[in-house]
C-alpha cells in the first residue's frame, strides 16, 4: 500500500476501508459526494473508522485542505449499490471524492478551487473524460442526493471537468415519461428506479432548479438533447 498521496498537496491519512479493484478494472469515473456531516474532522474520523465500512479516495474540507485516504489504484468503499451506463460495482470503476458540506449550503470557493485542481490530476492520470464525472445521485437515484442542488456543476463544465447540459437530440413531440426514461438511459442514468426518482436525479445533475411535473426542459437539459421534434 502506498505511504504517500497520489495528488500534490494532499495529506496522506490512510483508511483501512478499501480493497483491490475487481476484475482488473481501472478508474473510468469520478464520483462526487458531500459528507452531510458537521465538520471535515468528523467526516475524516468516520471515513477512517473500520466499523463504518465506508471510505473515499479523497476528502476536501471547506477551507481547502485535502486528505487522501485510499490509494487511487485501490477500491474505496464510497459508491455502494447502483449503476452508471449499465455498469455496476461503481467502486471498482471510480475515484471517490468527498466534499465537506452538509448538503444545504453553497460550496466554498477555495474548496471548489482545490476540487478542480485535484480532478485535473486524476483525469490526466487515468484518462477520464468529462462525461465520466458524475454525482453519487447519478448512479444511485432515490438512494442518494449528493453532491446536491447547491453544487456548481456548471462551473466544472465550463472548464471541461464535467459534461455540460444540452446538445443535439430532439425532444419527442409526446414528451412523456417513457420517452424521458429512454433519453435519460442514453445519457447514462440506467439504475432501475421509479420515474420520480429518475427525474429528480437528472434534475440534481443538470437542472437543480427544476420543479413539478416532467417538462420539455428536462429533455433539453440532458446531454445530447435540444430542440423539439
Amino acid at each position: 500500500m502506498t505511504c504517500r498521496a497520489d495528488a500534490e498537496g494532499a495529506r496522506w491519512c490512510p483508511s483501512p476501508n478499501f480493497g483491490p479493484r475487481r476484475g482488473g478494472l481501472k478508474p473510468s469515473l469520478i464520483v462526487l459526494h458531500y459528507t452531510a456531516m458537521e465538520s471535515a474532522k468528523a467526516a475524516l474520523q468516520r471515513l477512517c473508522d473500520p466499523a463504518s465500512e465506508v471510505s473515499a479516495h479523497y476528502l476536501i474540507a471547506a477551507d481547502g485542505r485535502v486528505w487522501q485516504l485510499v490509494a487511487e489504484v485501490e477500491r474505496a468503499w464510497h459508491a455502494g449499490a447502483g449503476e452508471w451506463r449499465r455498469q455496476d460495482d461503481v467502486n471498482s470503476r471510480s475515484i471517490g471524492i468527498e466534499l465537506d458540506n452538509r448538503g444545504n449550503h453553497p460550496f466554498s470557493a477555495v474548496q471548489m478551487d482545490r476540487l478542480e485542481a485535484l480532478m485535473r490530476g486524476i483525469m490526466d492520470r487515468w484518462q477520464i473524460p468529462a462525461a465520466g464525472v458524475i454525482g453519487h445521485s447519478c448512479m444511485a437515484p432515490g438512494r442518494k442526493s449528493d453532491p446536491g442542488p447547491r453544487f456548481d456543476w456548471a462551473r466544472l463544465a465550463r472548464q471541461g471537468l464535467a459534461a455540460p447540459p444540452g446538445g443535439g437530440r430532439a425532444v419527442p413531440t409526446s414528451a412523456d415519461m417513457t420517452a424521458f426514461r429512454a433519453a435519460a438511459r442514453a445519457a447514462g442514468f440506467t439504475a432501475p428506479v421509479q420515474d420520480e426518482e429518475l427525474l429528480q436525479a437528472v434534475r440534481l445533475r443538470f437542472r437543480p432548479w427544476g420543479r413539478g411535473a416532467l417538462a420539455a426542459e428536462d429533455f433539453t437539459a440532458l446531454p445530447g438533447a435540444s430542440g423539439v421534434a
